[in-house]
């Protein structure tokens, strides 16, 4: 009989992100923005692996710069993935590999919207498998692709720069193409011992009830946040609400292979803030969303995780993982999140929904990625959102511990201890 994968043993498993954002692509008034760089984590990447580790974390979700291991077509450089994925692995956490976290390498023309980046991702999945795969078997093909169509095909905020429902439609059936097309790579070369954990943003948006200017928009967009996973898993058909606004990016025959071809979560991740995944339509006032023009936001607390988990868990039919969360705020304010938030996994998980892990997100502090607009230097876009604060030194960035990383160690200590379903959770305080 085949061992458990580890969601399957029934426990409740915790982990960590490190921010990995990459968008390498500048302009005038834009700059490139490398998160790895901006944190200093390419050189103390060996103490952020020993840092999470030690506060706990069993799972780590992170990224690598595709950019940067494919500087030009049909060249690799593994050299700093290598040493990091070998030190990742002896400090004893489990990677879920973030394949794709945002932006392309420089050489493909049209980024996500050129033609041939469905082929040029898989094979970047398919070297990495190839490389990697018999050491590493978790990866998210790419995270929240609602977020990348929203910045890349509505907002016009990153590269390539289309607006509108169209350039959503447009940068979502092709992010579609190249998911499908990577996760088949990757299970091809790593075999049954592969696990994909689809991650994307829990967006929502209310008010359109008092505002009925809106009320199609904000149903168009609610439609919107499950666009690609339903593509990639074959639930696009022609009864599929947002089918006619995929005309003509995709056409019928692409639709049948989508069916044809769906790749399963195995895990179904969900990235959840309170103060900022919940958007507001106000009567009266028009916002084109992003950062550009941002709508307000509602906080909704774990009313707003709740619906996101039983809901991804229902329509997916897989177990779920808060794949990310935080509050950009003080400690306490962050400590008050990390127990409320656990809390409610836990209550989910005795009443019946599949919730197999939670992450933190990040481990340590983050910059803004409104630093891509700016001319000012990094410490103006710092936010406090880790368990370590990001400290400036003569010798670089610190890793300092605030009193977030004891709390989440604690939870890591409580939830290693096997105890009855039943029994009361043990105060913190």
């Amino acid at each position: 009989m085949t061992a458990p994968r580890w969601f399957e043993d029934g426990r409740l498993h915790l982990g960590l992100g490190i921010e990995d954002t990459f968008v390498p692509q500048e302009r005038p008034g834009e700059r490139a923005i490398d998160e790895y760089a901006l944190t200093e984590h390419y050189e103390h990447y060996r103490e952020d692996f020993a840092l999470a580790a030690g506060v706990g974390a069993e799972l780590l979700r992170w990224g690598v710069p595709w950019y940067r291991i494919s500087p030009e077509p049909g060249r690799w450089d593994w050299d700093w993935t290598d040493r990091a994925v070998d030190a990742l692995l002896e400090a004893g956490l489990r990677p879920i590999i973030d394949l794709l976290h945002y932006g392309t390498p420089t050489w493909i023309d049209g980024q996500f919207a050129a033609a041939d980046y469905p082929q040029n991702v898989a094979e970047f999945a398919d070297r990495f498998g190839e490389r990697y795969g018999d050491r590493v078997s978790d990866y998210t093909p790419v995270n929240e692709p609602v977020i990348h169509s929203l910045f890349s095909g509505e907002y016009g905020y990153w590269p390539p720069y289309l607006t509108g429902a169209d350039g959503f439609a447009t940068i979502a059936a092709n992010l579609a193409r190249g998911f499908v097309l990577s996760q088949e790579a990757l299970a091809a070369r790593i075999g049954e011992s592969a696990t994909f954990v689809h991650v994307d943003a829990a967006v929502s948006y209310v008010g359109d009830d008092t505002a009925p200017e809106h009320r199609a928009e904000a149903q168009r967009l609610r439609h919107q946040v499950h666009l690609v996973e339903d593509l990639v898993t074959g639930r696009v058909d022609d009864a599929h609400p947002l089918r006619a606004r995929l005309a003509p990016a995709v056409t019928d025959a692409e639709l049948d292979w989508f069916r044809a071809h769906a790749v399963r979560p195995d895990v179904m991740g969900v990235n959840y803030y309170p103060r900022h995944s919940t958007e507001l339509f106000e009567p009266g006032v028009h916002h084109g969303g992003g950062f550009a023009d941002p709508r307000p936001s509602v906080d909704r607390g774990v009313d707003g995780l709740r619906e996101a988990l039983v809901g991804f868990a229902a329509r997916y039919g897989a177990p779920v993982m808060v794949t990310e969360t935080c509050v950009t705020a003080s400690a306490e304010e962050r400590i008050h999140w990390l127990d409320a938030s656990l809390a409610l996994v836990e209550d989910l998980r005795e009443t019946g929904t599949p919730v197999v892990g939670y992450t933190w997100w990040p481990l340590f502090d983050m910059y803004e990625w409104t630093w891509r607009h700016s001319d000012r230097p990094r410490a103006d876009h710092l936010l406090t959102m880790g368990l370590h604060d990001l400290v400036e030194s003569p010798d670089g960035l610190l890793r300092v511990p605030n009193p977030v990383a004891e709390r989440y160690r604690r939870h890591a200590v409580r939830l290693a201890e096997p105890a009855p379903a039943f029994a009361a959770r043990p105060a913190l305080h």
